[in-house]
């Protein structure tokens, strides 16, 4: 039974993210609960709020603040080429089949600061697919997607994404796709000349394009089972028949109500085939 103390903090939860929703249309009300009260709490230390009461004050009366609690409330964890398993598989697997058509289209859904889209984008070039291939790289947080646009991320970071990018079966060194300076290193424009960088959300908004590849990777472990469905509906509605769909290592299509939608393609690295019938 729940003591009075957590009551009350789950109905401040629920009230913070209606007047969330209500003011700026903003939907994080079918997110995991125990993720975003983990978050919350980093925010109220961050903004020295002793409540979720006071955070949702501070949402309603103060109209720069919520671009400030965003980044609590949406995931930035990332790195390029991340569990590079994933990588190699689509390299060796998927790219073969995605050479047949004539033109590509790719959603990076969930693409926070831009790691994965410039991990694919690379992996396109090495495998001769990048020009004529079209890159929608989309997420809920426009600072997230400006900083993905401006493609600058920390040197120290370096290398780790550059061994990253050996084990994913790289054909060429990292170091051909950036300019390190004063601490950063700026990756080249011309990865991101064929991207189209959108605010776009998997709670409220619809298919935008027809796609052969969704890559969706450590985003649907933060939504409830309802608004997981609801995002691989949008993945479904996007794909060709016979496209895939990249989820997250902690990620899977078992229990989904649109499982059906979809085959296992590389069960290990959660690669998913869209059902040739549909």
């Amino acid at each position: 039974m729940k003591s009075d103390v957590a009551i009350t903090e789950d109905l401040e939860l629920q009230l913070l993210l209606d007047a969330i929703y209500r003011k700026y249309h903003y939907d994080f009300r079918e997110y995991s609960p125990a993720s975003l009260k983990r978050r919350l709490t980093q925010a109220r230390t961050n903004f020295a709020c002793e409540s979720l009461s006071q955070l949702q004050h501070r949402v309603l009366h103060e109209p720069g603040f919520l671009p400030q609690l965003l980044p609590f409330l949406t995931v930035q964890v990332s790195e390029m080429f991340r569990d590079p398993s994933y990588f190699l598989s689509l390299r060796r697997q998927v790219i073969p089949h995605l050479m047949t058509y004539p033109s590509l289209k790719v959603w990076v859904a969930g693409c926070s600061t831009g790691e994965e889209l410039y991990s694919l984008a690379i992996l396109f070039r090495e495998e001769g697919l990048e020009n004529r291939t079209i890159f929608y790289a989309t997420d809920i947080n426009t600072d997230a997607l400006a900083r993905a646009e401006a493609g600058v991320y920390e040197q120290d970071r370096i290398a780790l994404f550059t061994e990253n990018h050996r084990r994913s079966g790289g054909k060429s060194s990292l170091s051909d796709y950036y300019t390190a300076a004063y601490g950063r290193a700026v990756f080249d424009k011309s990865l991101r000349a064929r991207t189209v960088f959108s605010d776009h959300s998997l709670v409220s908004d619809a298919v935008f394009a027809e796609t052969q590849l969704v890559s969706c990777r450590n985003v649907l472990i933060y939504f409830k089972r309802e608004l997981q469905d609801r995002a691989i509906g949008l993945f479904s509605d996007s794909l060709v028949r016979k496209g895939f769909l990249g989820l997250g290592s902690k990620e899977s299509l078992r229990f989904s109500s649109r499982a059906s939608d979809f085959t296992e393609f590389d069960r290990e690295e959660r690669i998913y085939q869209k059902t040739a019938g549909l």
